[in-house]
C-alpha cells in the first residue's frame, strides 16, 4: 500500500468527436494546452495524438505535433510525453472489391508513422501490436512493420510503450521480445473495452497480468463507462493507470466531464481513496527509467 502510481491522461485520441464532447481538443493550441493542465492536475504522462484542424481526424502531420511538444515545452511543464504511433495503420476495403482501399484507409509506410518520433525525441511513443477490426476500418500492424517501427524507435532514444488490445498482441510482443527487438524491462499499456477485443472486466485483465513478462512494467485502462472501473482494477492488480477523453468523456453517468483534467482529478481520488499514492513526473522518470526532464 502507498506505492507510487504512474497517471497518464490520453487527451484527445482520434476518434472521439465534437459531437461527443465539445470541449474536445483539437488544434495542436488546444491539445498542448489540456496536456499542461492535465500535469498541473497531477498527471504524471501526457499522451498525445495531433488532429487535422479542419476535419478533426486524426492525422500524422509532423507540423502540428511539433507545435503540440513545442508548447507543451515552451511552457515549463513538467509532464512526460509519450506521442501516438497509431495513424498510419488503418485500411477500409472497398465494397465491390475488397482489395482495394476505400476512403478513409490511412495505412502507409512504417517508416512514416514514426517521423515525428524520430523528429521530436519525446520520452515514450506507443506500439500498436494489434491487428483489428476497427469502426468501419482494419487495423493492421504486421510483425515486419512492427520490427522497422521499433528498431527506429529504439535509435531515437525513446522508450516505446507496447499496447495491447487481445491477448495475441502480447503473444506476438513476447516473441519480438525473446529475439531482441523489444527491450526489457518493458512498458505494457493494456486496452479494454474497444469493440471486437477483450472485453473490461476482471476476468481479462487477471489472464493479461498473468501472461506479462515477470519484470514488464504495465498499466491498463478502460473505455467509455469501464474507465474508472478498470483504473480500480488496474491499481488493485499492482497495475498504472490511465484516464483521458481520448477514452471517455463523462465524469460520471450522463454528465459530460468539464475537461481532461477534471478526469485526471477524479483518478487521482480514486487512487488516493484505495490506499495509494500518485507518482510526479519526475518520480514517473526514474521509475521508468526516462532521461531527467530538461
Amino acid at each position: 500500500m502507498g506505492r507510487k502510481t504512474i497517471l497518464t491522461c490520453a487527451v484527445t485520441g482520434n476518434l472521439t468527436t465534437r459531437e461527443q464532447h465539445p470541449g474536445l481538443p483539437i488544434t495542436p493550441a488546444e491539445i498542448a494546452r489540456a496536456a499542461i493542465d492535465a500535469g498541473k492536475a497531477g498527471a504524471a504522462v501526457a499522451h498525445i495524438h495531433a488532429r487535422d484542424v479542419k476535419t478533426g481526424k486524426g492525422s500524422m502531420d509532423l507540423e502540428a505535433f511539433r507545435e503540440i511538444v513545442g508548447r507543451i515545452r515552451d511552457s515549463g511543464s513538467d509532464i512526460v510525453i509519450n506521442l501516438s504511433t497509431g495513424e498510419g495503420g488503418r485500411f477500409v476495403p472497398s465494397d465491390d472489391e475488397p482489395s482495394v482501399a476505400a476512403p478513409g484507409t490511412t495505412l502507409t509506410r512504417p517508416e512514416r508513422r514514426v517521423a515525428h518520433v524520430e523528429a521530436l525525441n519525446p520520452e515514450i511513443c506507443t506500439l500498436d501490436f494489434n491487428t483489428m477490426f476497427s469502426g468501419s476500418a482494419v487495423v493492421i500492424n504486421t510483425p515486419r512493420n512492427l520490427e522497422i517501427m521499433a528498431n527506429r524507435i529504439y535509435a531515437a532514444g525513446v522508450l516505446p510503450e507496447i499496447e495491447l488490445f487481445d491477448g495475441g498482441d502480447l503473444q506476438m510482443c513476447k516473441s519480438f521480445i525473446e529475439r531482441g527487438l523489444i527491450r526489457t524491462p518493458t512498458l505494457f499499456q493494456i486496452v479494454l473495452g474497444v469493440r471486437y477485443s477483450a472485453v473490461a472486466n476482471p476476468e481479462t485483465l487477471f489472464y493479461f497480468r498473468s501472461q506479462l513478462p515477470q519484470d514488464a512494467i504495465w498499466a491498463a485502462f478502460g473505455i467509455g463507462r469501464h474507465e474508472f472501473p478498470m483504473l480500480a482494477q488496474a491499481w488493485l492488480l499492482g497495475g498504472h493507470v490511465r484516464v483521458g477523453l481520448e477514452d471517455n468523456v463523462y465524469i460520471s453517468k450522463g454528465k459530460l466531464a468539464r475537461d481532461n483534467a477534471e478526469l485526471v482529478e477524479k483518478g487521482i481520488s480514486l487512487v488516493a481513496n484505495l490506499g495509494g499514492e500518485i507518482a510526479t513526473s519526475a518520480e514517473a522518470r526514474q521509475m521508468l527509467g526516462l532521461k531527467p526532464h530538461a
